[in-house]
């Protein structure tokens, strides 16, 4: 019997420090606790940016791709210390790498966010993210976070 790894969306609240209108993770695919993580983020007109980015043709704003694989990482950190956010502690940027923009992400797209462990050390850990919409990649990005206590 295979362990189910997917996600809804209160599983994914419980893992996440963010709340709305900031949570940019729908539901969790997969994950493998110290490797890896596949997300889906559904994209849609009701978006809080859509109305100035951009009116005349709305597109997702590049850094909020990366914010989404940024949170799809946290919830495999979270998974991967068997531990949850609290209020004692945030999980914070620490770096964005080579991101790289191939294609807009538009209302109607749904926004598949992979993420990897590349490296943990001293507190700082390092993944991989690659967004796609429809198997072609739209976004990639090496992220660095670190979660410290407040």
């Amino acid at each position: 019997m295979t362990q189910d790894t997917s996600m809804n969306i209160n599983e994914i609240l419980d893992h996440l420090p963010h709340r709305y209108p900031f949570v940019l993770v729908d539901k969790v695919l997969s994950y493998e606790v110290g490797k890896k993580i596949e997300a889906v983020k559904n994209v849609t007109i009701n978006e809080p940016f859509f109305p100035g980015h951009f009116p005349h043709y709305p597109v997702m704003p590049g850094i909020l791709i990366v914010e989404a694989m940024a949170q799809a990482a946290a919830i495999l950190s979270f998974k991967t210390i068997n531990d949850k956010p609290n209020d004692h502690s945030v999980y914070y940027f620490a770096g964005v790498d080579n991101a790289r923009f191939k294609k807009p992400v538009i209302p109607g797209d749904q926004l598949h966010l992979n993420v990897s462990i590349e490296r943990k050390i001293k507190g700082f850990w390092k993944y991989k993210g690659v967004a796609l919409v429809e198997n072609k990649t739209v976004a990639e990005a090496e992220i660095t976070c670190i979660l410290k206590e407040i």
